[in-house]
């Protein structure tokens, strides 16, 4: 299991570089002013880093209880990031709806194109946070 210390690295280097990403792309794109569009991500980073910290926490857990190892395929990875988007898609709607005036159809819009990137963002972070820090072996009994 990946120590605290690493978890919270982890989930900081994640958040970081999105936000250098996404301020300036989605300001752009959506021709939101990057204030907006800042507060947006901010609010929706923290909550993510949260979220991301108990996710693969319990992740861990349950691939060790099932499998007992931590090492991801493939499939597991793709597995891993669907799950990790999907709470966020629930937290984050009623939050763009209210923050930025949208109607249901346009935060969903919004945030499906956010849910797309870091769909993409997640698998790729996560890959190279594994080859560069790897996960220490699983305990043995």
């Amino acid at each position: 299991m990946r120590s605290t210390a690493d978890r919270i690295r982890h989930a900081l280097s994640f958040e970081i570089i999105a936000l250098l990403i996404i301020i300036p792309v989605w300001s752009l794109g959506f021709g939101k002013p990057m204030q907006d569009i800042g507060v947006v991500a901010a609010v929706s980073s923290a909550i993510a880093t949260a979220w991301v910290y108990v996710f693969n926490g319990l992740f861990d857990r349950v691939m060790l209880r099932l499998a007992g190892h931590l090492d991801k395929s493939f499939r597991l990875r793709i597995l891993h990031t669907l799950l990790f988007e999907a709470g966020m898609l629930i937290v984050l709607l009623p939050f763009l709806m209210w923050y930025l005036e949208l109607t249901l159809v346009e935060a969903f819009l919004l945030d499906v194109s956010f849910t797309i990137f870091y769909l993409v963002y997640t698998f790729v972070f996560n890959w190279l946070y594994d080859v560069v820090f790897p996960p220490p072996p699983a305990p043995t009994s």
